[in-house]
C-alpha cells in the first residue's frame, strides 16, 4: 500500500490540530510539499529527522531550489550530516517553525519559486 498522495501543487489553507489542509482536504499527520504533489511524511517530531527521512525529496532534488523545513512549534538544531546532505544534493536547507514555513511556502509557490516543504504537524 502506497502513502497518501495528492498529485499536484497546492497552498497550504490551514494547519494545527495535528494536521493540514490544502486543495481542500484535509491530513492528519505532518507531510511533504514537493513538485510532484503532497503526500504523507512520516515524521511526529524534530527527534525524528534523520536522512533517510529525506529520501523522497532527494528524488525531485533537480526541481527543488530549497526545502523550508516546518520543525513543529519551535526550531531546533538540525544533525550535521542531514545540512551536508543538502549541501552535498545542492538543494537550500531552511528551518523554521511550522507556521512560519507554511507562510512562506505558500508564497513562494505564489511566485512560482522551486520551493519544496517538509512540514511537522503541530496540535
Amino acid at each position: 500500500m502506497s502513502a497518501p498522495h495528492y498529485p499536484g501543487r497546492a497552498p497550504i489553507e490551514a494547519y494545527g490540530n495535528g494536521g493540514f489542509r490544502f486543495a481542500g482536504m484535509s491530513h492528519r499527520g505532518s507531510i511533504l510539499c514537493l513538485p510532484s504533489g503532497v503526500m504523507a511524511w512520516s515524521v511526529m517530531s524534530a527527534a525524528d529527522l534523520t536522512e533517510d527521512k529525506f529520501s523522497a525529496v532527494l528524488a525531485e532534488r533537480d526541481a527543488i531550489g530549497f526545502l523550508l523545513l516546518g520543525m513543529g512549534r519551535s526550531v531546533g538544531v538540525l544533525p550535521a550530516g542531514l545540512r551536508k546532505l543538502f549541501v552535498e544534493a545542492k538543494v537550500g536547507l531552511e528551518p523554521m517553525d511550522t507556521g512560519a514555513a507554511c507562510r512562506t511556502y505558500n508564497v513562494l509557490l505564489a511566485e512560482g519559486r522551486p520551493v519544496a516543504a517538509a512540514l511537522i504537524a503541530v496540535d
